[in-house]
């Protein structure tokens, strides 16, 4: 059965993005022990092996069942568009007991005789517990795996928001869904997601929370039971090419790199996604100072633009710049 969203017209004024380190976190954790399907992310768990080997995560594998359910109250939709990771952990401790049990239950129903094994019954038996050692566990994953790499990811997510948010403006809810996964469907006021389960939920004028991720590819992540909002989590775009350093003329054809030299043409070929100075001087390996005087020129000739995003500038390219860089 798929899962099904109706909304009211109260809830089409009331969709929004946020970004969660806290999601983030808990999806590392299953790509860690599903890496068989993540082929975006090889690089990333070949670099993490050995750390990843000592974090011990056995308080909360039994909590990632494959196709089941994974408590709600472990990642909570986020309350703004980016809550900072120690806000949302603070969250998660203030889980009021009694939810914990029953969303404990629930997620180790879906795994065969977790919930009778001794782990499974001590954490029902002290959900408040059970809390503290799960999100220590999430703490030292997202400190040992996570916060190194988050500016990079964080990048890439304020870049997918800020290309759904124009979407969303060129045409609406329909054109939005229609670019976010091949699985959703919108249709007659209700969002479908064709996947394994059964959901239907009438959203009631809260309207939906749409939270790109790196770690959620290839699925869709939807549902949410009251009282969390109503939530979606689907892939964000230009993860292909995230754990890799492009060399710095690879991508730019040699008549592009012969027009504006080689760091202009790199810099130029390499925006398929919104960047800042910071993000492209990493992955270009070049000097802040040099890459934010080729911007400049860029900009100038108009192959670039240039919008504020809360505190940084993030470039991209205009459609004459996309038509030069274009091999």
């Amino acid at each position: 059965m798929p899962f099904h969203m109706r909304f009211g017209s109260e809830d089409l004024l009331r969709c929004r993005f946020g970004i969660s380190p806290l999601w983030e976190t808990h999806q590392a954790v299953y790509t860690l022990l599903r890496p068989e399907r993540q082929a975006y992310h090889v690089p990333w768990l070949r670099r993490m092996r050995e750390a990843a080997g000592a974090l011990g995560l056995s308080a909360i594998t039994p909590l990632v069942p494959d196709g089941g359910y994974h408590p709600d109250f472990l990642c909570p939709p986020p309350r703004g568009p980016l809550e900072s990771f120690e806000a949302e952990l603070a969250r998660v401790q203030a889980t009021d007991p009694e939810r914990v049990r029953t969303e404990l239950a629930r997620s180790l129903a879906d795994t065969p005789g977790a919930a009778d094994s001794p782990r499974g019954r001590a954490m029902l038996a002290d959900p408040a517990g059970a809390v503290r050692e799960l999100t220590a566990t999430l703490e030292r994953v997202w400190h040992t795996l996570l916060a190194p790499d988050w500016p990079r990811l964080r990048e890439l997510l304020e870049a997918d928001v800020a290309f759904h948010a124009r979407r969303l403006a060129e045409g609406g809810l329909e054109r939005l869904f229609a670019g976010l996964h091949p699985s959703l469907v919108w249709a007659d006021g209700t969002l479908t997601i064709a996947r394994r389960g059964s959901h239907d939920r009438t959203l009631g004028g809260d309207g939906l929370l749409l939270v790109p991720s790196v770690f959620a590819w290839p699925e869709v992540i939807g549902g949410f039971d009251e009282p969390w909002q109503a939530t979606v989590v689907y892939p964000a775009r230009g993860i292909a090419g995230l754990w890799t350093a492009p060399d710095a003329g690879a991508r730019a054809g040699e008549a592009l790199v012969r027009l504006l030299g080689r760091n202009r043409a790199a810099l130029l070929a390499g925006l398929d996604e919104p960047a800042s100075t910071t993000e492209l001087a990493r992955r270009h390996g070049l000097a802040l100072s040099s890459v934010s005087a080729h911007l400049g020129v860029l900009r100038d000739a108009g192959l670039l633009t240039a919008r504020r995003s809360g505190t940084r500038v993030l470039y991209e390219r205009t459609p004459l710049g996309s038509a030069v860089a274009r091999p």
